[in-house]
């Protein structure tokens, strides 16, 4: 029975009620296959409970595979005169009848199961023993990629069979759900999704050490596994189907011919609406498009009909294109707002089908605003209101009496204040921009033989959709340069196997280390917000921060050395020198303050984030990490000056691990200060040296020779398991994903796998088999360098410079190796010293739409599709709206004022104040009793910048990571014949993963 059991009777009994409640067919009383009783074992556990759950919507869908069969299949085959014919029935509902077959099986076995619950609390086992077979792989994949084809035989039929049609229809009609055949067809393909789903959850519940918590890891590491398959196979085949619906709408035939070939690559497509803008702004039409990204160029095709609504209705239909214009990827430029003047004067370019020259174009200052039409006559009325009352300001200093309220001090705050207006305008404009795609796209050269491009708007559905665009396009144009062409190899499969798009891609190599007396030691990521990055440059820059490098030589000196990581490129910004030799580094966040401490009036620790610097002359140096100031604030250091072999920080813990085997651990101050000398503890772990730490949830592994030992992060106490047979072999790397953690050793060419917590060994990897075929004679010398879990890839680097991925799964379960190494091209030549993940999250303020205008803006998406002026496309905004969260950081003197003449008068209150005296409305006015010649004057940074409202907290965003990993080792070389290595000086490789969401 389960050790440990949560939740009450009436409770359970609520849940039993809900789930009788939401499943329809539970009432029936003819079942066809073996069922449970009424729930017998249900007032036991969440964890039962959730298996009858399981059990009822795996009926539910073998149901709904069973109703495809028996209501649609069925008929069709056996009607006379026939509908259809064998030959396009079978096709339709191909492979179906294998699914049905397989998950009955599963079915009678989690009937069993359940019925058994008392004597057996397992059921994991069920999920890897029935989707861990390769037949269930071939049988899936078959109907996956077969669904498109499906689909495109049932709407052929529609259109040409009207009996077919007219029997369609019946169906949907007779059904108590009136679900159409799609919806029924498509539930294979979703399936997996709600089996990893119902596994999270029954993973979160069932306790640590109970005897199903493996398997239910494992059965979560074998479904994602296989939807992570079904879904790249349907992704494809989605992809070829695109590729072939345009290729059969280009009458190009090179073009064509191209699109058909194997190196036709398609990255990204989705339809986005083009946007046509008169000269002042106004939105003249809109017309969807539909836009390719390919490895090597953009299309961009006209949407035509998609056909008759009684039919798309039941089955979806593709659309039909006309393509409108292509063009070399390497020639599309993204043209932000402002960005407009670095265009070349002797180019021509057009806007919205209008041809103008470049330095003619715009509104006096050679730029064009592309925001809202009345957004646009707004800002020019305050740029003119503006002008109007600077000139009144001149006018009211010549007064020769003194008046309350009319003075010089009082007209200057007007001009303030419309200063105010006109950047909240044009931040809002720029906030309608995130969701503007502007693409300066190559056309034919004039008459002349200039070069003449046109600027093309797109309107994204979201400012995540655009960012994504800006992204991709800049990935593929990476993806072009020589060193990614190819930049990854299959040695498993002889180079068969292409590599994906998403495979990482060698962005830049850059030198780090001035000296070249200076090596390697350890780097990390330092994670700091750059506020001033703007939209598009955070989806073509590396990861926000700073990269720190660390290392030292033969000599008594070691250096760390800062980039900044906010753009394309690396770039350096300053150089530490240390008295030695650096070992390793560990990036620490602000210690998160406690309930109390939060309620308390003094709730700040008083420490930000922190870097720890472990030296070989025993000293520990904590350094702050905001920007580049790099300040030591504190030196630890232990009294035998024992050389710092490792850093891990957990909860309010510093782990120190030594050449001598002991383990120092640092507490903090309380409050949440720095790390106290004084309150050191020992902790002996053996007599050879702690070579790695890890850091889990609530324990710190300690590498000490061949064993590991687990050290409680509270109590301290300690519990040690063998890793390795042989006693000369140490662990050198430790990594963890899910509920595994993956080691590598001081010798040899094999990783092993480890599960945390019942510390057993699930699988081992010899790495030499993906790299031998670069290296056949250096098997017996392949060693494992350097470590590293990123993005579902557990990266490897070897002393031979050569660096192998393995696909890992991403979610909690086991994080066992299922699929194809792939091994990096572009190699060190020497040992690969370390490999840092780098990841950040983009600025919710780059993902938002701040303003009103998203919501009212006809160009965001869902404009009118008429080619008539869309003046009234664009409701007038409050003021509170306008004023909300735009109080952006600006140095100056902020002037209030309050007029006691003025609280009855209309019109809005002209300040330059953030929030208050604007917040009102224009209908009631209020101001306080006070004296208009009296002003207060705050330089307050906290008056200018203001809090967002929390009136959004509640609504869903989403969340758009950057992730990078860079190695570091000597040289660079490239593995191919012919192939010349770089000098032997210390270098840097970044490579650039795609955002994900």
């Amino acid at each position: 029975m389960r050790a440990a059991r949560s939740g009450t009777k009436d409770g359970l009994e609520k849940t039993r009620i809900a789930v009788m409640r939401r499943v329809s067919f539970l009432h029936k009383k003819d079942h066809s296959a073996p069922i449970l009783t009424p729930f017998p074992l249900i007032e036991k556990n969440p964890i039962q409970e959730r298996s009858n759950y399981k059990f009822l919507i795996e009926r539910s869908y073998l149901d709904s595979l069973k109703r495809i069969l028996q209501e649609y299949q069925r008929p069709l085959m056996e009607a006379e005169p026939r509908i259809l014919s064998v030959r396009k029935i079978r096709p339709i509902f191909f492979r179906l009848w294998e699914i049905v077959q397989c998950h009955s099986m599963f079915q009678i076995a989690l009937a069993s199961r359940v019925a058994e619950w008392d004597s057996c609390e397992k059921i994991g086992d069920l999920f890897v023993a029935s989707f861990s077979k390769s037949m269930v792989l071939d049988v899936y994949s078959d109907y996956v990629n077969n669904f498109t084809n499906a689909m495109a035989l049932i709407k052929k039929a529609c259109m040409s069979k009207p009996a077919f049609l007219e029997f369609l229809k019946k169906k949907q009609a007779s059904s108590i759900d009136r679900i159409t055949l799609y919806g029924l067809m498509v539930k294979p393909i979703q399936r997996f999704p709600q089996f990893i789903l119902l596994l999270q959850d029954m993973l979160k519940n069932t306790p640590t050490g109970h005897v199903d918590r493996l398997p239910l890891q494992l059965a979560l590491t074998e479904l994602e596994t296989l939807a992570e398959k079904l879904n790249e196979q349907k992704r494809v085949a989605d992809q070829v189907t695109e590729t072939q619906q345009l290729a059969r709408c280009v009458s190009d035939r090179s073009l064509s011919k191209l699109l058909n070939s194997e190196q036709s690559s398609l990255i990204l497509c989705e339809t986005l609406i083009e946007t046509v803008y008169g000269e002042r702004g106004q939105v003249l039409k809109s017309k969807e498009r539909k836009v390719f990204l390919f490895g090597d160029m953009l299309i961009c095709a006209n949407i035509n009909i998609k056909g008759p609504p009684d039919i798309s209705s039941l089955v979806p239909v593709g659309p039909k294109y006309t393509l409108k214009w292509s063009a070399p990827l390497q020639q599309v430029q993204v043209v932000e707002v402002g960005q407009e003047g670095s265009q070349t004067k002797d180019a021509l370019y057009q806007l919205g089908g209008v041809k103008r020259s470049s330095s003619s174009s715009g509104s006096g200052n050679g730029s064009i605003f592309l925001g809202p039409p009345r957004l646009y006559q707004e800002l020019q009325e305050l740029q003119h209101d503006l002008s109007v009352v600077e000139q009144v300001t001149l006018l009211v200093g010549t007064l020769q009496g003194t008046y309350q309220n009319l003075n010089t001090t009082v007209a200057q705050d007007w001009c303030l204040a419309l200063q105010r207006l006109i950047r909240i305008k044009e931040d809002q404009i720029q906030s309608a921009n995130k969701c503007r795609l502007r693409l300066q796209v190559p056309g034919r050269p004039d008459k002349s033989g200039r070069p003449v491009s046109f600027t093309v708007v797109f309107n994204t559905p979201s400012p995540v959709s655009k960012i994504s665009w800006v992204n991709r396009l800049h990935l593929a144009k990476i993806a072009l340069r020589d060193e990614n062409t190819p930049g990854w190899f299959s040695a498993e499969d002889a180079g068969k196997t292409k590599a994906p798009f998403w495979c990482p891609l060698l962005a830049c190599r850059m030198p780090a280390f001035t000296s070249k007396s200076q090596e390697y030691k350890a780097a990390l990521h330092n994670p700091v917000q750059c506020a001033l990055l703007g939209f598009s440059a955070a989806s073509t820059s590396l990861p926000q921060g700073y990269l720190w490098v660390a290392g030292g030589g033969d000599s008594t000196q070691g250096q760390v050395d800062i980039f900044s990581l906010n753009r394309p490129t690396p770039r350096p910004v300053k150089s530490l020198q240390m008295g030695a030799p650096v070992r390793c580094l560990e990036y620490v966040p602000e210690p998160t303050p406690s309930e109390d401490a939060k309620t308390s009036p003094h709730n700040s620790t008083g420490v930000g984030n922190t870097i720890c610097v472990g030296l070989d002359d025993g000293s520990i140096l904590v350094y702050g990490s905001m920007d580049t100031a790099a300040q030591c604030l504190v030196t630890l250091r232990n009294p035998e000056g024992c050389p710092v072999l490792c850093l891990k920080h957990s909860g309010n813990f510093l782990f120190t691990g030594l050449r001598d085997g002991t383990l120092m651990v640092y507490e903090r101050h309380h409050g949440g200060e720095l790390w106290n000398q004084d309150s050191c503890r020992k902790v002996t772990v053996g007599s050879d040296p702690i070579r790695t730490l890890l850091a889990l949830d609530d324990s710190v592994w300690a590498s000490c020779a061949n064993t590991v030992t687990v050290v409680d992060g509270s109590s301290l106490s300690t519990q040690k398991f063998e890793v390795h047979q042989d006693p000369m072999v140490s662990v050198a790397h430790m990594v963890r994903a899910g509920g595994g953690v993956w080691m590598a050793f001081s010798e040899g060419s094999s990783i092993r796998l480890f599960h945390t917590e019942t510390l057993e060994h699930l699988q081992e990897i010899n790495i030499s088999t993906p790299s031998s075929f670069y290296n056949p004679k250096g098997q017996k010398n392949m060693r494992v360098t350097s470590l590293l879990i990123c993005q579902g890839l557990l990266w490897v680097g070897t002393a031979q410079g050569i660096i192998i991925t393995l696909p890992v799964p991403k979610l909690e379960g086991i994080p066992k190796i299922t699929g194809k190494g792939m091994t990096s091209l572009n190699a060190h030549c020497g040992p690969v010293d370390f490999l840092v993940g780098l990841s950040s999250s983009l600025s919710p303020d780059l993902l938002k739409r701040d303003s009103m205008v998203e919501g009212h803006d006809s160009a965001c998406g869902v404009e009118d599709r008429s080619d008539s002026s869309s003046q009234e496309s664009l409701q007038q905004p409050s003021i509170s709206a306008q004023v909300d969260g735009k109080g952006k950081g600006r140095s100056g003197v902020l002037l209030q004022y309050r007029l006691r003449s003025t609280s009855g008068l209309p019109g809005r209150p002209l300040t330059a104040r953030g929030d208050e005296a604007s917040d009102s409305s224009l209908e009631s006015l209020e101001h306080s009793m006070e004296d208009g010649s009296i002003y207060e004057l705050s330089d307050d940074p906290d008056m200018w910048v203001r809090g967002r409202s929390c009136e959004r907290d509640g609504v869903k965003r989403n969340r758009v990571t950057s992730v990078a990993v860079i190695s570091g080792g000597k040289g660079f070389r490239r593995l191919r014949e012919g192939s010349v290595a770089t000098t032997a000086e210390t270098t840097l490789m970044i490579w650039q993963l795609p955002l994900t969401v």
